[in-house]
């Protein structure tokens, strides 16, 4: 690749569905849902024996079952998913000092710099894999390119356990046969949009200039325009170097129901509290994210009177915002995300702390406790009445 960057994207296949497989090996050539049982339970991970039948991440359990009467429905314990994902994550730094985390089992590396010492890009990806193996006994897929929606579809391409690298020469010969909703943020209704203008695959997109583009689909198409031609800028930003901290939740179905989007917000106001609270930061400005099926994307940002790391706190700006903007002009909601920006360094508290505020603290402490020993998951606030 020269002197283009070399990003990696590492994706655990199936990642809870293996972990279930790999304690119970009985479970291995079946169809396994990973998730609850419950009334509003939804698809943790689908085997690629249940993907068959069109079960899928984030797909309401219900639906799954439907779909594959027979699959068997388990819960993956969260110690396991902790130790699986840090054992994931301890090669990954052994690779590169520039590991992007985008969930417990995925993440972008640049490996630009290594080449020199490590070889050419793909033989590091040969050995990441092995080494994530060794140290897993699962298997990853990883994806090199130049940048990192090129690594991002390139880890899809040859599940599980593939390796495919998409270059400038090659780039072509990969990126236009796709469908064009593989292309990040076409959703069902903007992928309907684009199949009324005969636009199937991303190689339609090409003949179309930005402004075209910009016509037809706003925002999304000015996007459509560079990731068609496999340009996108975008650095991989460790945690520690990052100007924001985030969570975000992409709904398989447009959401119609706030509270559940409000409990999800919670669940992500902790994350956020949880990451902070871990790199000694406190922020000032608290973000909220809604996007729609038709890619089309709103934030709203408050700035607080004082730095917070406190969940509650996070919680409370984010839900605000959140209620405002339902309250005049609620529509079904495909994204929710909650980011906090505006880092300082958190300060050891005074002598004369208000008991309310302690409280908080200590019940945050609590949550970071158990998810630190029993995985991301293992404790839930008990529903969003802040």
């Amino acid at each position: 690749m020269g002197q283009t960057r070399a990003i990696l994207h590492v994706d655990m296949d199936a990642f809870f569905a293996s972990i279930a497989e790999l304690d119970d090996p009985t479970l291995r050539g079946k169809a396994v849902l990973i998730g609850g049982t419950g009334p509003r339970s939804v698809v943790t991970t689908a085997s690629y024996e249940a993907r068959r039948f069109g079960c899928r991440s984030a797909m309401p359990m219900a639906k799954a079952r439907r779909l594959c009467p027979h699959a068997l429905i388990v819960k993956v314990p969260g110690d396991r998913i902790r130790d699986l994902s840090r054992a994931m994550f301890a090669v990954l730094d052994d690779f590169s000092p520039v590991v992007e985390p985008v969930s417990v089992d995925e993440a972008f590396l640049d490996v630009t710099g290594l080449t020199r010492l490590m070889g050419p890009p793909p033989d590091i990806a040969a050995k990441l894999k092995a080494q994530v193996h060794k140290a897993t006994g699962l298997t990853a897929s990883v994806g090199v390119s130049f940048n990192k929606f090129l690594a991002k579809i390139a880890s899809d391409m040859e599940k599980p356990d593939g390796l495919t690298v998409i270059s400038p020469e090659n780039l072509d010969a990969k990126l236009l046969p796709l469908p064009v909703d593989r292309i990040w943020g076409v959703g069902p209704k903007l992928y309907e949009k684009l199949q009324k203008h005969g636009i199937h695959y991303v190689g339609d997109l090409r003949p179309l200039d930005e402004p075209r583009l910009a016509q037809l689909f706003g925002d999304a198409g000015t996007r459509l325009y560079r990731l068609c031609r496999g340009i996108d800028h975008r650095p991989v930003t460790p945690d520690h170097t990052a100007k924001s901290i985030g969570q975000e939740q992409t709904f398989a179905e447009d959401v119609a129901d706030p509270d559940h989007i409000r409990a999800v917000m919670l669940e992500q106001a902790q994350q956020v509290g949880r990451r902070l609270r871990a790199k000694g930061f406190k922020a000032r400005t608290v973000t909220t994210k809604i996007r729609f099926g038709d890619f089309e994307t709103i934030s709203r940002a408050t700035t607080l009177d004082h730095p917070t790391d406190l969940t509650d706190d996070l919680y409370h700006a984010a839900r605000l915002m959140f209620d405002r903007w339902a309250s005049a002009q609620f529509r079904p909601v495909r994204l929710i995300g909650i980011s906090a920006s505006g880092f300082a360094e958190a300060a050891q508290p005074g002598l004369f702390t208000d008991p309310a505020e302690e409280r908080k603290r200590q019940l945050d402490r609590l949550a970071d406790n158990i998810t630190t020993r029993f995985g991301k998951g293992a404790i839930h606030r008990a529903g969003p009445n802040t």
